[in-house]
């Protein structure tokens, strides 16, 4: 391999790191891909360390130790959350997205992957300190929003599933009563997803009552997993008390009128 210039090597660790936000990379797999030493890539390392600072994009740390190395954690500043929230909730009041029974469509947003990869980064950084293992959410519309959560933090999702699948193998089921059509609903779990003693965050784009998170944190304890913490995209103002506590909301929705098209729904900012 030819030798690689400092600003070759530099806009490669970049997005090596960047790609795999939170994974702990050694400087010996760094300086062995780019045929260079310790010394030469820890300068490369801290002149994307400052320039990240500088920008407010991320923080690049470093782990001493023989077990140690270099990783990116990404930052969202509070200007950015606050404004992304903004922008999420402005777009959700648009008249036409009001459906029938209260609800509102949202898998446009859900599905546009620059949104959700920085509400994923959000979730990151507001529910670190809970220390999970697994990400977990519940097909189908919230697959998008866990996927870069769990990709945020570096870690696997898993899907609760609405019946088993015999391609999954064995699986643990529970039925619960779902709080928007008052229905009893089965939901999946295969044996071999979580191991017993997880530590597990679930991650959900919407909470009415809360019965569908009830029912993955049943689901989870069935399976000897424990359920750390509780993320949503939106969740309702009413019924106040759900049935799960210490869930993290980013937008509330007030109210939704069918007949004259208003919709009243408030981001959760950081000052707040």
């Amino acid at each position: 391999m030819d030798k690689v210039r400092k600003m070759e090597r530099v806009a490669a660790l970049t997005k090596i790191m960047t790609d795999r936000p939170r994974h702990l990379f050694s400087l010996n797999q760094f300086s062995e891909l780019f045929g260079a030493a310790k010394s030469t890539i820890c300068e490369d390392i801290t002149t994307i360390k400052e320039t990240m600072g500088y920008f407010g994009l991320g923080i690049i740390e470093t782990v001493a130790g023989a077990a140690g190395g270099v990783r990116f954690i990404p930052k969202v500043s509070d200007t950015d959350t606050d404004k992304i929230l903004h922008e999420l909730a402005f777009r959700l009041v648009e008249p036409d997205r009001i459906i029938p029974g209260g609800f509102l469509y949202m898998s446009d947003l859900l599905f546009t992957p620059h949104l959700m990869v920085k509400v994923g980064e959000i979730f990151m950084q507001r529910l670190a300190h809970l220390e999970p293992n697994y990400i977990l959410t519940v097909e189908t519309k919230g697959i998008p929003l866990a996927f870069m959560t769990a990709r945020a933090f570096d870690l696997p999702l898993i899907t609760v599933r609405h019946g088993s699948k015999v391609t999954e193998g064995s699986a643990v089921s529970i039925n619960y009563v779902s709080g928007s059509s008052k229905r009893i609903q089965t939901m999946s779990l295969p044996k071999r997803a979580v191991p017993s003693g997880a530590r597990v965050l679930i991650i959900d784009d919407f909470m009415k009552a809360g019965a569908t998170a009830r029912g993955m944190v049943d689901l989870t304890n069935e399976v000897g997993a424990k359920v750390v913490g509780i993320g949503v995209l939106v969740a309702t103002a009413e019924p106040e008390h759900k049935l799960v506590e210490d869930y993290l909301s980013l937008l509330i929705l007030h109210d939704v009128d069918e007949h004259t098209k208003v919709t009243d729904i408030r981001p959760v900012l950081t000052s707040d």
